[in-house]
């Protein structure tokens, strides 16, 4: 499948006080490629002034989120855990609530926020994803 997923608005490596913008279009593509591929933009990795401890004027949009390739059996058997750290306190969300809950976007939005270091820039990159259905 010979398809264009990362278009720039800039070219060349990013200068301080210039914001690069990236679009990734979603649609017939598997959650935890595209969650990748944007996770790699977040940080800073397909720019040429990379930086680890910076976070990067990188901005990126993910298009036609509902139109993501997910497997019925993927989103019956995926569990998200959160735990409130009492006794007892393991807390479990399907898959099937979250999207019935909050939509695909937040899956995504899950996914992608799993592949970013947890350190204090992680919110900041966050900042910087944009997901359209």
């Amino acid at each position: 499948m010979a398809v264009k997923t990362v278009k720039t608005t800039k070219g060349g490596p990013v200068q301080p006080g210039e914001h690069k913008q990236f679009t990734i279009d979603a649609s017939g593509r598997s959650l935890g490629r595209v969650a990748s591929e944007a996770a790699s933009i977040l940080l800073g990795k397909k720019s040429a002034s990379y930086v680890q401890n910076e976070v990067l004027p990188m901005q990126v949009t993910i298009e036609n989120a509902t139109k993501l390739a997910l497997g019925e059996k993927r989103i019956a058997m995926k569990e998200y855990y959160t735990y409130t750290g009492y006794p007892g306190g393991l807390r479990t969300t399907s898959m099937q609530m979250m999207i019935e809950k909050k939509g695909v976007a937040e899956v995504l939005r899950k996914a992608v926020d799993g592949m970013i270091p947890r350190n204090k820039l992680r919110k900041e990159r966050m900042k910087r994803l944009t997901i359209k259905d």
